[in-house]
Parts: structure tokens; sequence; C-alpha cells
């Protein structure tokens, strides 16, 4: 199988850089794609060759993925919203206005680690918020809520390429709505808080929407498409993605838990979301800069 072996860095990539890396993983010949990215054909490279050339980058603050090339454009984007598409987790930002923000971030951590239940931990964290007046989701939203470098880039130029890009997240349809226009995803699902007489009562709408929600988004997106998994692409930061990442044809771990960063096919841990489009063989001239 041919695949490409992409470099994309926060920052211009050096030469040096690009080339060392490449020349650890055997790769002859490389092209740049933009300042920032560089490519090589990498003729049944493996997982060998990969870690040899993230050995080679090690300090460097570059990504390197291995991504095949057949197949490498894609018609669908799922991506998770609490610190993947926005710098934040909402939840913990809410707990912040209730006076139990070190309480609940403990429990986001675990969660996200894989190391508790998510639809428990959902419950046991929202149950902390009983109380707190609605109008304090807007405040989040006006003041701690913010796109991830590369965000809206990624999600428009895939829109205006034809791509379906759709927003699922474990966390509020609150945030979510917002977060959906601000980045231009053309669909948005995610947990009910219940309110009642101004207040949040502590409580979710069911049903949770957890891991296996996600993964089913994806399979009721790709129905509804009429296309395989394989042409799906996934992105997320924790193990309530994991379902969803292990579906998708292309499934990316962005500045992930290890939990997630070991299972998906590639890794985000210095690029901004935009390196996405590079791993996706999107050239940059087509992009919608945002």
């Amino acid at each position: 199988m041919t695949r490409a072996l992409v470099l994309t860095a926060p920052a211009p990539l050096s030469d040096a850089d690009a080339a060392r890396a490449f020349a650890a993983a055997g790769c002859a010949a490389w092209r740049r794609l933009a300042p920032e990215a560089a490519e090589a054909e990498a003729l049944d490279a493996d997982r060998a060759r990969l870690e040899a050339a993230r050995a080679a980058l090690a300090e460097a603050a570059v990504d390197a993925n291995l991504v095949p090339v057949e197949g490498r454009h894609k018609r669908l984007l799922l991506a998770d919203m609490d610190s993947t598409i926005i710098t934040v987790e909402c939840i913990d930002e809410i707990a912040d206005f209730a006076g139990v923000k070190p309480q609940v971030a403990a429990v986001t951590e675990a969660a996200m680690r894989g190391e508790l239940d998510f639809d428990g931990a959902l419950t046991e964290r929202v149950a902390l918020l009983a109380g707190l007046p609605e109008a304090a989701l807007g405040q989040v939203w006006r003041e701690r809520v913010r796109l991830s470098p590369g965000a809206a880039t990624l999600v428009r130029t895939l829109g205006a390429l034809g791509v379906e890009t759709a927003l699922v997240s474990g966390g509020f349809t609150f945030f979510t709505e917002r977060v959906a226009d601000a980045a231009g995803f053309a669909s948005h699902r995610a947990n009910r808080l219940e309110v009642a007489e101004g207040r949040l009562t502590g409580r979710v709408i069911p049903p949770i929407l957890g891991r296996e929600a996600k993964r089913e988004r994806l399979a009721a997106l790709c129905a509804e498409l009429a296309i395989a998994p394989a042409q799906a692409v996934a992105i997320g930061d924790g193990a309530n993605d994991l379902a969803m990442v292990e579906a998708a044809g292309l499934g990316v771990a962005y500045r992930a838990k290890p939990a997630l960063a070991e299972a998906a096919d590639a890794r985000l841990d210095h690029s901004d979301l935009s390196a996405l489009l590079h791993l996706m063989g999107v050239a940059p001239e087509r992009w919608v800069r945002a």
C-alpha cells in the first residue's frame, strides 16, 4: 500500500527537520506542501518507519503521520467539541461559575482518560451544577469559549468542498449550537441540560450522548450519505471519542489523552486543526481561510 508520510507544524517547518525525518523513515524524496507542511511517498511504510521519523523530530514541535494515498479525500467529518474544536471543557467552565470547578474538573480529567464510565461521570458532574442560573451558560459562552486554532479553516474548507461536517459532543446543546455556527458545521448533536424556572436542575435530559452514541452518529451519517465509514474522518481528544475514531476511515487524536492517541490512525500533538487538511490531501490553495 502506498502511503504518504506527512509532516505538519504550528510554525514554518525547517528544511533540516523535514529532511532528517524523511531520511529516518527511508523516504528518498519529499515535497513541501506549505511553509508548515511537507510530505513524501512512503511505499509499504510501516509503524517502525513512522516511529523513526517521530524520533528524529523528538526535539521539534512537528507532527509526523502516515496516511494511505488511496481514499485520502473523505466525504464526512465528525468532530468532538470540548478540547478539540474549542479550547476548553464547557462543563468545567460552568462549574467555575457554580464554585465547584476543582471537583468537576477532576472527574472530567479522569473520564477523558477512560478511567470512569462517561454516563455516570456526566451525571455526577451535572448534579453539582444544580441551582445555577441558566444565564451563567451565556456568560461562559461569551467569556470562556474560543475556537481552537485552525478549527474554522478546517470546517469551512471541507464544507466548501462538499464534505458533510458534523459536531458531536458529550457536552451540551447550548454550546454546540453556537460553536457549530461559529465554525461552520452543518449539524450538531450533544446532551441537553434540564432547566426549570431559569435554573439548572442538576439533571441531563436522557438519553445521554456518550462514547457509543458518537459511533452511532457516525454510522447514521454514513448511511444518510450512502458512504462507507472508510470515507469518514473523526477527530477528538479523549476516551469518549474512542469508538468513533476507531470506526472512521481516518481517526485523528488532537492533543489527546493516551487512550485515544494510541488507538488513532493519526496524532496532532503540535499542529493546529488545519493540519488535518494536509492529511486529507487538500491543497492549500483550496483552503477557506478563517
